[in-house]
């Protein structure tokens, strides 16, 4: 149900509010705090939430104060990855390519948002966060790793083709996905380089590639919906019914905490 109130004369709907950590580039000379158009519009329309980005800012949060603000976490997919170091591993040699502002805002909120039962979508790079803050381990290189294959498309393919259907993936048989998307199997997008290696401790495989990468996971016990996906359902969500279903099941546990909570947003 979808709160209203009057707003200089218009109803005007009332949104539960999810936050997305933000990514820092340089552009020119200066760091901007970033989020991706498709991830905004697949929390507004998809789940229909509105979306905060959240400044990669790291110990400047204290999330206990932040939290009870929030009524969800979309932990986004990214160009950069996880520093090697923060799972035990030694540098991969591309630090041009790692975003340690990120790494020190998404890894506690993700264990904060956990612990205080806000739901939680993690994708791509998101997966991979949400497998280091439950102390995994990520394969730096998935085409190095033996008996895996290359999960990143031609780079000279334009959008659309880099984004298109690119293998099958099995779901576990008493997976909440499987539950959701009422199949045993889906095809995915592929996206990454890298994957999660050693799972970490709390967490339980949702679905698996042919080649036996891990492709989706859940926390167990969680207090509310909280599930890692490799694959990037946001691209053209609306086109794709796991995608859709995906983002309405996440919206409708966002709702829900919302309600819990009493306090919605102003569209």
């Amino acid at each position: 149900m979808v709160a209203r109130i009057h707003q200089e004369g218009k109803i005007a709907h009332m949104r539960p509010l999810v936050g997305i950590p933000c990514c820092v580039r340089q552009v020119g000379l200066h760091p901007f705090h970033i989020v991706g158009d498709k991830y905004i519009r697949a929390v507004t329309d998809g789940a229909g939430a509105l979306a905060v980005g959240l400044p990669a800012l790291g110990d400047a949060y204290d999330w206990r104060e932040w939290l009870p603000r929030l009524h969800g976490v979309l932990i986004t997919g990214s160009t950069s990855n996880v520093h090697p170091a923060l799972y035990g591993d030694t540098s991969d040699g591309h630090d041009a390519d790692h975003d340690p502002a990120r790494d020190a805002t998404t890894l506690p909120l993700i264990r904060a948002a956990l612990s205080e039962g806000v739901p939680l979508l993690a994708i791509c790079r998101g997966i991979q966060e949400l497998n280091v803050a439950f102390g995994g381990t990520l394969h730096q290189d998935l085409k190095s790793v033996d008996g895996r294959f290359d999960h990143h498309p031609d780079p000279e393919l334009d959008a659309e083709g880099q984004y298109g259907p690119a293998h099958p993936v099995r779901l576990s048989t008493d997976g909440q996905l499987t539950r959701l998307f009422d199949k045993p199997e889906i095809v995915v997008n592929s996206i990454h380089y890298q994957g999660v290696g050693k799972l970490g401790n709390g967490l339980s495989v949702e679905a698996v590639a042919e080649d036996g990468q891990v492709e989706a996971v859940r926390v167990d016990g969680a207090k509310a919906f909280a599930i890692g996906v490799q694959w990037h359902p946001e691209w053209r969500y609306w086109e794709n019914a796991e995608s859709t279903a995906l983002f309405r099941a996440f919206g409708e546990a966002v709702a829900a905490h919302a309600g819990g909570s009493g306090r919605l947003a102003a569209e």
